[in-house]
């Protein structure tokens, strides 16, 4: 359940181990899909997540953090995020999640508002580079969103809030 606290002490090595987060993630989907790289670098930006959840029965709770990119200026703004969902689960899942922003409105939106709402069904299975992850490919809001599960083991289906928020303490 590391990726829902940062590693490092300072400011600056919190956002490296983001940004260090960021680049392992984009290789590894680039590695699955090789033409996901355009769609990203051609994209008004994008946002790479890192996320914990744990399901327990009837309710689910997640956090983590991220880094969104606009493609135009360069520049990040470092994310939080927090879950909390309602339907059946049993488990626990490490994943990471890459949204792509089709507009610079979208993208301008997600980080000064944040906020998204959805369902969401799979099954995991995974420990290190062992196991299945189905996760996949969502358009919602013009925004792409791809998640590659990192380890855990979790069967869940639920409807769930999820808040992002711009880290104060590392803008």
């Amino acid at each position: 359940m590391g990726c829902s606290t940062t590693i490092g002490n300072t400011k600056t090595e919190k956002r490296q181990a983001i940004l260090n987060m960021k680049k392992d993630v984009l290789a590894q989907l680039y590695e699955i899909n090789p033409k996901i790289k355009t769609k990203v670098t051609q994209a008004p930006g994008y946002a790479v997540f890192s996320n914990a959840n744990v399901y327990l029965f009837f309710a689910s709770v997640g956090g983590g953090h991220g880094v969104v990119t606009d493609n135009k200026t360069g520049k990040n703004t470092f994310m939080k995020m927090g879950e909390l969902g309602v339907g059946f689960g049993l488990g626990v899942k490490d994943f990471r999640g890459v949204f792509v922003f089709h507009t610079a409105e979208t993208m301008k939106r997600f980080v000064e508002q944040g906020w998204a709402f959805g369902g969401q069904a799979d099954a995991a299975v995974k420990a290190s580079d062992k196991g299945v992850a189905i996760g996949g490919e969502l358009v919602v809001d013009n925004i792409t969103i791809y998640q590659l599960t990192e380890a855990g083991l979790a069967l869940q289906a639920t409807v769930k809030g999820t808040k992002f928020w711009k880290d104060e303490a590392l803008n």
